[in-house]
């Protein structure tokens, strides 16, 4: 037993390794990149133009050529524990105004509910009646998941009435959509994207959810990031909002599953008016890669994907449901963004910078972690490759692991895990200590040199972010534990932009992060 636990993790761990080492890669420019792609190429091949797409020529969102702050932090405040000043915050704020003001035919907003309110809010509105002063007439779509009963007060009909009453007279110029969905109650499953999209031409997407109360009207404000491009990449956005307006369209009869409200008399629009193909003028190139969760479509007719599952050997804990992440090829071939993830970290030849709520999710009922990102981190640190992990602090944990800001107790559930897989790809503990001791960093997050804000909380991570070899990087809503959600985000391959993320986010991330590691190469520090 213990021979064919060791061969197929093996065989899992591999497949991802070799990946980027192939002749089509060797001589790229754009390896990572071209690794996501193949991979979601082979899990997905129907789902491109709709649900992932390679682009080029886009342009990073800075306010200034060869700026940072296209990466909009939130708050931004580092190294101060009191968070009095929060020029990530604004900036957020003040990009999302732009980039709407600017809007000729189109807006398309998603996000997870509760619907954007305070100065998220006031942003959208502001934007709205920029561009209606310009003369533009514009289609606005809104869209939120809900989560089935924790979020059944989040009605569309009041949201579009408290939009329409802010425009004031510059509602009549606006046709509304506003629309609440679940795709699947027994599948957890409803929309996480967090998306601005503006006449397919700009995007800023992340996994910053427009919550006053979280990010902006608190003393200890959530740490997230997104990020703001332009060109054909935005339009791969709009396409993929097409896909999930497509669905709520086509249910919004049915009261379990959409809620649905429109202005003007409007009815529903499951497309928006767009360029066929945006404005590029940039160097960037990116693929846009989403999921769709459960319930929208079981699989991807048009691919022969027939992945190695690992079923789930330890991942269970008491009661639960089918695991969609370890044990179900038919949804790895509508939700390409985990092939893409994977196949992103197996490409790093160097080292990898993970940067996320958690890896772990809340079980029961959800399986505890992906056996496939495990392994796949496991080949890394046995090969020498350096790792490193940042999660939110487990002082957020809710109740029951949920309703918070972390699903972990401790660490050492990351740690063991980690450990666990090396030994069965290694078949030796000893080996499998020492990878982790001379490659692994482990940390919960901090953004000060103190334990908690100055309020006494807790620092709260939302972060959906993976780099490799200063190099590529992923940012968008997806998160690498399991959660069958529709999620939405780009793999972005640019040196320039990836020294960018480390200088700006990872590096402070770390200053004030190390001083709770239970890992730490650099300085010696091994628990195990």
């Amino acid at each position: 037993m213990a021979r064919t636990v060791r061969t197929t993790a093996l065989s899992l761990a591999l497949s991802f390794t070799l990946l980027p080492a192939t002749p089509a890669f060797a001589d790229s420019p754009t390896p990572h990149l071209d690794a996501a792609e193949q991979a979601v190429r082979q899990s997905s091949p129907g789902l491109e133009g709709s649900v992932w797409e390679r682009t080029s020529g886009n342009r990073l969102g800075a306010s200034a050529p060869g700026g940072s702050d296209w990466l909009l932090q939130t708050p931004g405040c580092w190294g101060d524990p009191s968070c009095t000043d929060r020029p990530g915050s604004r900036r957020l704020l003040d990009k999302m105004r732009e980039d709407i003001g600017k809007a000729k035919q189109s807006v398309d907003i998603s996000t997870l509910a509760p619907f954007p309110n305070g100065a998220f809010q006031d942003a959208i509105v502001a934007g709205l009646k920029e561009s209606v002063r310009q003369g533009n007439r514009l289609q606005v779509r809104v869209l939120v998941g809900a989560a089935p009963v924790y979020h059944a007060n989040v009605i569309p009909s009041s949201y579009r009435d408290e939009l329409i009453a802010k425009l004031g007279p510059a509602a009549a110029s606006v046709t509304l959509n506003v629309a609440s969905m679940t795709t699947s109650k027994t599948g957890f499953s409803w929309n996480h994207s967090k998306l601005v999209v503006v006449d397919g031409g700009t995007v800023i997407t992340g996994g910053i959810n427009s919550w006053k109360d979280d990010y902006l009207d608190t003393a200890h404000p959530v740490n997230d990031v997104d990020l703001a491009l332009s060109g054909p990449a935005a339009g791969s956005a709009g396409r993929y909002l097409d896909t999930l307006w497509d669905w709520t369209c086509r249910n919004k009869s049915s009261w379990s599953s959409v809620w649905f409200a429109s202005s003007n008399d409007a009815g529903c629009m499951p497309t928006l008016p767009r360029p066929a193909a945006p404005a590029g003028g940039g160097d960037v190139p990116a693929l846009a890669v989403g999921g769709l969760g459960v319930g929208i479509r079981e699989s991807d007719p048009a691919s022969a994907f027939n992945p190695v599952l690992p079923g789930a050997p330890d991942t269970r804990c008491g009661i639960g449901v089918h695991d969609y992440t370890n044990a179900d090829r038919d949804y790895d071939t509508v939700n390409p963004e985990e092939s893409a993830l994977r196949a992103l970290v197996a490409s790093a030849k160097s080292h990898v910078e993970i940067s996320q709520q958690d890896l772990h999710a809340t079980c029961p009922p959800l399986p505890r972690y992906d056996v496939r990102l495990y392994d796949t981190l496991a080949a890394k640190l046995a090969a020498g490759v350096k790792v490193r992990i940042v999660v939110s602090d487990p002082a957020n944990r809710g109740a029951v692991g949920s309703g918070g800001y972390s699903q972990i107790k401790s660490l050492n559930e990351v740690s063991d895990a980690l450990r666990g897989r090396l030994t069965a790809l290694t078949g030796d503990e000893r080996r499998s200590k020492t990878a982790m001791c001379e490659n692994l960093q482990l940390a919960t997050f901090r953004a000060a040199d103190r334990a908690t804000w100055a309020d006494g909380k807790p620092y709260a991570q939302h972060h959906k972010l993976v780099s490799v070899d200063d190099a590529a990087f992923y940012i968008g809503s997806k998160n690498l534990y399991p959660s069958w959600l529709q999620d939405f985000g780009y793999v972005v391959e640019s040196p320039s932009a990836a020294r960018q993320v480390a200088d700006s986010l990872l590096a402070p991330q770390w200053k004030y992060s190390q001083a709770t590691a239970t890992y730490d190469y650099a300085r010696g520090l091994c628990q195990g």
